[in-house]
């Protein structure tokens, strides 16, 4: 039997696709995680105007009709207090050694300052990826600002690449995505073109519980915030899934801040966390929440390991 022979076309078309690994970098609150979500089409990574929201490697898929972008969301770079700190900063050291090209955020509305030229200092650590300046939340200043910020990011380095974009409003995403394309190796697809992340759904749920938790506390109870989820099943007799989690913070009087009065944050978040969980499983859930103290588990190397860092 004869093999059937590719026409040019096909060649053409495979020898152009190009196929690798992208990540966001910038100080916290640049919009790098609702970058991410913007590019994938859906929600991947949770978002928060909290310091080092993320805390483990999100991976986004983005398909296109030239190339496939594995868009690498990680903790941002940071001055570490804690061993978790240390931690997270020596995974975005071994994730960014790997990637083909970094991105780095620059909030529109907000001057470049010593966080930006900190981490800019950084990226000379990753030689093997090409750096292109994103200039983001475009949306929320007018034209001549937007032109300043890329005037004062242009002056930091010698950009592969500098593009606005406005992840909110939908702006220059697509002018984006096709630039980074075209900045990654040639190679085959590296994900089926449906797939949009890679991540477990325990970890998405985890985050998606977490993200309700940040909202309206304060500044130093989200370092101390770490979620798990025991179990996720569904029940034979009717079409909906228990979720059983677990909300770890360091002190008893945080743990009566996530409670709240008579219960009522505790039931706020699971109302809240439980909306995002059924879009993400397409089902009804049971959400089972509770609160324990885990004594200073950001310095402690044991807990740290049980809770997944």
């Amino acid at each position: 039997m004869t093999r059937p022979r590719k026409n040019s076309a096909d060649e053409s078309s495979a020898l152009d696709y190009r196929s690798g690994f992208v990540s966001f970098v910038g100080r916290p609150n640049t919009g790098k995680s609702t970058l991410t979500n913007a590019l994938v089409g859906e929600k991947v990574a949770i978002t928060s105007s909290k310091p080092q929201t993320t805390r483990h490697v999100i991976r986004g898929i983005v398909s296109r009709p030239h190339g496939q972008l594995i868009v690498v969301d990680t903790p941002g770079i940071h001055r570490p207090r804690t061993l978790l700190g240390e931690r997270l900063n020596a995974l975005v050291q071994s994730t960014l050694g790997d990637v083909d090209v970094i991105g780095m955020c620059f909030p529109a509305n907000e001057p470049v300052g010593p966080g930006d030229r900190f981490i800019n200092e950084q990226l000379e650590s990753f030689p093997r990826a090409v750096k292109i300046a994103i200039v983001t939340k475009t949306d929320t200043v007018a034209s001549e600002q937007v032109a300043q910020r890329l005037l004062d990011v242009n002056e930091l380095r010698d950009w592969a690449a500098l593009i606005p974009v406005s992840s909110v409003a939908g702006i220059a995403l697509d002018v984006l995505s096709d630039e980074l394309v075209s900045l990654l190796p040639v190679g085959p697809m590296l994900y089926p073109a449906d797939t949009t992340t890679d991540d477990e759904t325990h970890k998405r749920v985890a985050e998606l519980i977490r993200e309700a938790i940040l909202e309206g506390v304060d500044d130093e109870l989200p370092h101390s915030l770490a979620v798990t989820i025991d179990d996720i099943l569904h029940r034979e007799d009717k079409d909906m899934m228990d979720v059983y989690a677990n909300v770890f913070v360091e002190r008893d009087s945080q743990k009566g801040i996530i409670i709240g009065k008579g219960g009522e944050r505790l039931r706020d978040i699971g109302a809240r966390s439980r909306v995002e969980i059924e879009s993400l499983l397409g089902s009804p859930v049971f959400l089972s929440l509770r609160v324990k103290v885990a004594k200073d588990w950001q310095r402690d190397p044991k807990l740290l390991n049980r809770l997944g860092f």
